[in-house]
């Protein structure tokens, strides 16, 4: 793992990141280090796959418990909690996970009962968005989109300082439609994420790929081949692109932030990426403000680091007591 981005001095507090293939664990001191930062495997059903959240709750107490026996000086005064799919943050409850196979599971709860700590639940990407706004790239807008692009696409909308959450489903861009296919995972046709997320740009390719070319193992690979004159890549490529240079501009037209901030894998593609998002979002604009579009500083902890943000802020409100 790369290492948490700086945090400031606050109450101490665990940080839990889970995803659909392993959790994100850490220990923030009263200092802002973080201690014993880790990868464990998410504990899922072998027969079905499914995240049973009583399940993963368990795994959390255990990992709390190994940082107790590691770091017995540090006592943390909350948790932060971060799982995919939608959220309802103010009820505490998982509405719906694709990935892990829950629907109104109250997971905030079942954490607060086996950990023994107040915990700040919320949303991954929303954790990491907002890591980004308070410590990286975002921060120095009002009104400004987090946008991850990764396996899949969704973000944080911030609207003059404030999140957008809607009761945790806005956000989702990846299923907006931009397209007349292919037919998305959620089971509508055309959306962003069909189209454009690295996970697409990689399954694209592989399906349409030149005679004894080799299947694609992700989306930088799509855009080697594509700058090495593969023209089934080029083709993947730029319509993936195309696909973000419309969400971006139904974006600038609805909020008008002054910025999009992009993060997650497909990022990290650099000028290949965001040289030509920025000219065909500029040529599709006429008055409107036209938004920034710039990389992310943050890392693939930034979900963590939003997480460890959040269980402060819970600490603070509980007074170091489970409301």
């Amino acid at each position: 793992m790369t290492g948490l981005p700086s945090l400031r001095a606050g109450a101490p507090v665990l940080a839990f990141d889970v995803g659909g293939t392993d959790i994100k664990s850490g220990l923030v001191d009263p200092s802002g280090a973080v201690l014993g930062l880790r990868r464990t495997a998410t504990p899922l059903d072998p027969v079905d796959g499914a995240g049973n959240p009583g399940r993963i709750v368990a795994r959390l107490a255990e990992l709390r418990a190994d940082y107790r026996r590691d770091f017995p000086g540090v006592q943390p005064a909350a948790a932060g909690l971060l799982v995919p799919g939608i959220v309802d943050p103010e009820r505490g409850v998982g509405v719906f996970s694709s990935n892990l196979g829950w629907r109104d599971a109250p997971i905030r709860a079942l954490a607060e009962q086996r950990l023994g700590l107040p915990v700040a639940f919320n949303h991954d990407i929303h954790g990491s968005s907002m890591a980004e706004y308070r410590l990286g790239s975002a921060g120095r807008f009002r009104d400004v989109v987090v946008m991850i692009i990764g396996t899949g696409i969704a973000g944080t909308i911030i609207v003059d300082g404030r999140a957008h959450l809607a009761q945790g489903y806005a956000g989702e861009f990846g299923h907006s439609p931009v397209a007349d296919g292919p037919v998305c995972a959620c089971g509508a046709v055309g959306c962003l994420e069909a189209v454009a997320s690295a996970g697409a740009i990689a399954r694209r390719y592989t399906a349409a790929r030149p005679a004894g070319a080799a299947p694609a193992v992700g989306a930088h690979d799509v855009l080697a081949r594509a700058q090495a004159g593969d023209p089934v890549a080029a083709e993947v490529w730029e319509r993936a692109i195309d696909a973000l240079a419309l969400s971006f501009t139904q974006i600038a037209a609805f909020l008008a932030p002054e910025a999009i901030i992009i993060a997650g894998g497909l990022s990290r593609a650099g000028d290949a990426l965001f040289e030509p998002l920025r000219e065909r979002v500029d040529a599709r604009l006429s008055y409107h403000r036209r938004p920034e579009i710039l990389p992310a500083e943050l890392g693939e902890d930034a979900g963590l680091a939003g997480a460890a943000l959040f269980a402060r802020a819970r600490a603070e409100a509980t007074d170091g007591g489970i409301a």
